[in-house]
């Protein structure tokens, strides 16, 4: 299992993609998100009820392939790509290196779930840090989606497989 779920703002992804690994097996899962605001710390509280307590969470900050390539024999969950990615661009990193070693630990890991953001559907960025975060997230999702076995596309709570059914370049 090597699973993709992509979709907009709270269009149903993590608890969709919580519910693939559910009762799979033990399952380490990677958090991105850091409580940079009374908003977010709020969301985090919700997801951290909702997961169950055997779950290894372990939070990771600009090094995901370390804790990706740590994994032996669990399921891993990333929640979520597009979180990581801006904190890379927040930390004026130049995302490439750990953007590469990510998708190698990836691509060395047979199972695992990743959530991520669909950025490419709304306004163009009228800035240049918004611009290079679409664009980079647009790139490793397609990174990614190769990667993948499924990718499902979730929309208004609906899982919709995109992969392997549609063929296509990435």
């Amino acid at each position: 299992m090597r699973t993709l779920v992509l979709g907009g703002a709270r269009s149903g992804k993590s608890v969709f993609a919580e519910s693939l690994v559910g009762d799979a097996g033990p399952v380490r899962y990677l958090a991105t998100a850091r409580p940079i605001d009374a908003e977010m710390a709020e969301r985090i509280r919700r997801h951290r009820e909702r997961r169950p307590e055997a779950w290894q969470v372990v939070e990771v900050d600009a090094d995901l392939a370390g804790p990706v390539a740590e994994l032996r024999g669990d399921i891993l969950l990333i929640d979520g790509l597009t979180l990581w990615l801006a904190t890379l661009l927040e930390e004026d990193a130049d995302p490439l290196a750990p953007v590469e070693a990510a998708l190698k630990a990836l691509e060395a890991a047979p199972h695992w779930v990743v959530v991520s953001e669909e950025v490419g559907g709304g306004l163009v960025p009228t800035n240049t840090l918004g611009r290079r975060f679409r664009d980079l997230a647009g790139e490793v999702n397609q990174k990614v989606a190769a990667l993948a076995d499924t990718v499902i596309l979730m929309t208004a709570g609906i899982p919709q497989t995109i992969k392997p059914s549609i063929k296509g370049g990435a």
